[in-house]
């Protein structure tokens, strides 16, 4: 399980698409991980297999900054980004 900032800090984590659908909300408080790949076990250990799913080929955006790489680290604002398509 994902380590907390013990300083109790948030971090706003807001879903679109299939990822809102894993999660079964547009967007929630969680307490502060230091990085991608904590957010992606502990959003996978919340939602399961339809979660890892879009994470598997989806994105993060930290902060206005995509990242799909888990030692980035988390700040004020995280989207979930499914795969997109299209032209």
């Amino acid at each position: 399980m994902a380590q907390w900032d013990d300083e109790g800090r948030k971090v706003l984590v807001r879903y679109f698409a299939s990822a809102a659908e894993a999660a079964g909300r547009d967007e929630e408080l969680l307490p502060t991980v230091g990085t991608v790949g904590q957010l992606r076990a502990l959003l996978v250990h919340e939602y399961g297999d339809a979660m890892a799913r879009v994470l598997a080929s989806g994105s993060f955006l930290v902060d206005g900054v995509v990242s799909r790489d888990d030692s980035f680290a988390v700040g004020n604002r995280v989207d979930v980004l499914p795969p997109f398509a299209g032209g």
